[in-house]
């Protein structure tokens, strides 16, 4: 009796990881953008304070963006697997958002 190996090895794809890192990074550093634009900074947070929340949740949207494919790549989109694996991929990148707003946020707004 053989065992079946049912694994799928699939290429790696580094165009579109890549597509998928720029999108989550351009969306995530967006809505940063929109939350900081029009606030005013206090003297004690410093002159350059939007600079650290812009550059921590831009890494955090461009993790989301690579764990995105890493979901797509790990639980392949057939059938019903393709819900699970968008809803997946939206919890994924929507939590790693909130972490990368209060990490960025952390002793200016969100004190």
């Amino acid at each position: 009796m053989s065992q079946k190996n049912e694994l799928i090895t699939q290429p790696f794809n580094r165009s579109i990881l890549g597509k998928r890192i720029l999108i989550g990074a351009i969306v995530a550093l967006a809505l940063m953008m929109i939350l900081i634009g029009g606030v005013e900074g206090r003297p004690e947070w410093g002159a350059y304070w939007k600079i650290r929340p812009l550059v921590v949740i831009t890494l955090a949207g461009a993790t989301g963006g690579a764990c995105s494919y890493l979901i797509e790549r790990w639980i392949p989109p057939v059938g019903w697997r393709k819900v699970l694996v968008i809803s997946l991929s939206l919890i994924v990148y929507l939590f790693g958002l909130w972490m990368g707003t209060v990490l960025g946020l952390n002793g200016t707004m969100w004190n």
